[in-house]
Parts: C-alpha cells; structure tokens; sequence
C-alpha cells in the first residue's frame, strides 16, 4: 500500500494513504516501529480501521506483548455518569506516564479514536517530548531537576500503589535522559477527582516553586508539546518510555470515545521504580 508521511510539528509523523482508504492492518508494523523510535510519535489517519474492540486489540497483538489490565487488554475512555476516578470525567489530566503505578511499564501506548469531539469541544490527547525538553533547558535549571526526586501515590479501582522517581530518569532500552514527571493538578480547573498523593524531595523551599514552574514551562514549550485534534479513526501510537502525556478538559456529553491498548518492550520492563503495589 502506497503511504505519505508528513511531519507533525514539533515532533512526530502523520501517515496517509495515498489514493483509497486502505486497511491499516496492510501497513507493515516494522517499518512503523522504526518511525516510531526515532520520531516518538505516529499518527496513522485515513485508513479503514476497527469495527470494535477485539479487532483492535489483535492489531495491537502485532505490535508486541499487550499489557493486560483486570478489566481486559482495551481501556475504553469515554465519559461516564458519577465517575470515581478522573479519567472517566471530562476534566483535564495533568501530564504523567503510563504504567507508573503498575508492575510492568508499557513502551508503547496505542490508541484508536471510535468518535471524536466536534470543533470547539476540547478533548486534545497532549504529548510533551521530554528528550527535546532535556535539550532546550539550561544546565542550571537542569541542576534543580537533577536533584529531584518524586514520591507518587495513587489508589483507585484498579491499584492501590507508590512510586518512587527521580525527575531525571534513563530510557530502560537507549540509555539517554528522560523526565519522568507527574504534573500536580491545576488549581482553577474545577474538581479533580481522584487525585494522586504527590511529594517532591531533594528540594528546599525556595527551589520547589522555581522546580515545578520550570519544568511546567519546559514541558508545554511549543519545542516540544503537541496537543492531538482527534479525528474519527485516527490511530496513535507513543513512545510511553520518552514522552509524557495528559487530557484537555472538554465538553460534557461530548462525543468523546477513545480506546487504548499498553504495548510492553520485549523484554518487558519490571517497573524499577515502583515501592507499593496492590
């Protein structure tokens, strides 16, 4: 099947078909795992997809081990009534990275679009590039970050766990520097339900303000932040081990319904950060 690929800025790669909607299972998996490693992000758009959840998830089989959860191998995030957690509501999530609270963290995150918002109604997946905010701070702020270490804790339906993480963490497959970086929730953004227990040490007083605010303003630099519009089959796949990614808020009600599938390495990664797990 003959493709285009188009560069998304500030990082990633957008693949198209040429002439017809071809199927997306016809697209070689390798090739799109190279673009993958150098490029952090690919969105695959114009392709005959999924007609439901199981077509999707042997998809995903194609790409690797998938990481399955006590509710099955696909998360269906879509907005649902009285949710207990904030990843059913229709707020925004903070940036963070998948896999954290869990015994083995995914590589890969794979997310399909069933419908996407209307123009105007939010519901942007955001990805900051955490490589390229490495490279665009200065040593004396990188000096700060460094020295921080982040306490995590979080309990909902499906784990009761701790996590404990230097800000400036290695990717477990390249060796370079990563962030690994839990945003703390706004204020101003209306109720966050379900919010984790955050702690960051190796810092004094002065220096937590400067820390939190640098590196907000490191991670959601045009450099290195890119906000997806979803589009009704759309296809994305990301590098969890390099990025960080969160939610715009949107509108209730908004038909907004993605699915998402946790690829592993191989070999898996057994979470090295992780202190508690239940």
């Amino acid at each position: 099947m003959k493709f285009k690929q188009t560069a998304v800025n500030p990082f990633g790669v957008l693949v198209e078909p040429v002439v017809s909607a071809g199927d997306v299972r016809d697209l070689e998996v390798e090739p799109l795992r190279e673009l993958l490693w150098s490029e952090r992000l690919v969105v695959l758009r114009g392709f005959q997809t999924f007609s439901n959840a199981d077509e999707f998830s042997k998809y995903c089989e194609r790409w690797g081990e998938i990481s399955e959860w006590p509710f099955g191998k696909v998360l269906e995030l879509v907005e649902r009534n009285n949710p207990e957690d904030h990843i059913f509501d229709n707020n925004y999530v903070p940036l963070h990275w998948d896999g954290m609270y869990r015994p083995q963290v995914p590589e890969f995150q794979i997310f399909h679009c069933v419908r996407a918002p209307r123009a105007g109604q939010g519901g942007r997946t955001t990805f900051s590039n955490t490589v390229l905010a490495l490279e665009n701070t200065s040593p004396e702020t990188r000096k700060i970050w460094e020295k921080t270490t982040g306490t995590y804790q979080r309990k909902m339906e499906f784990y009761d766990s701790k996590t404990v993480s230097p800000v400036i963490d290695r990717h477990p497959l390249r060796g370079f520097s990563v962030i690994r970086y839990n945003e703390p929730p706004r204020a101003g953004f209306g109720k966050f339900l379900n919010p984790p227990t955050l702690e960051f040490g190796g810092l004094n007083t002065d220096e937590q303000s400067k820390f939190h605010e640098s590196i907000r303003e490191a991670l959601y630099s045009p450099n290195c932040f890119y906000a997806h519009e979803w589009q009704e089959g759309d296809i994305v796949i990301a590098d969890n081990f390099s990025l960080l990614h969160g939610r715009e808020s949107f509108e209730t009600r908004a038909p907004r319904h993605l699915r998402r599938v946790h690829v592993l390495s191989n070999p898996p990664l057994d979470n090295p950060r992780l202190v508690s797990h239940r």
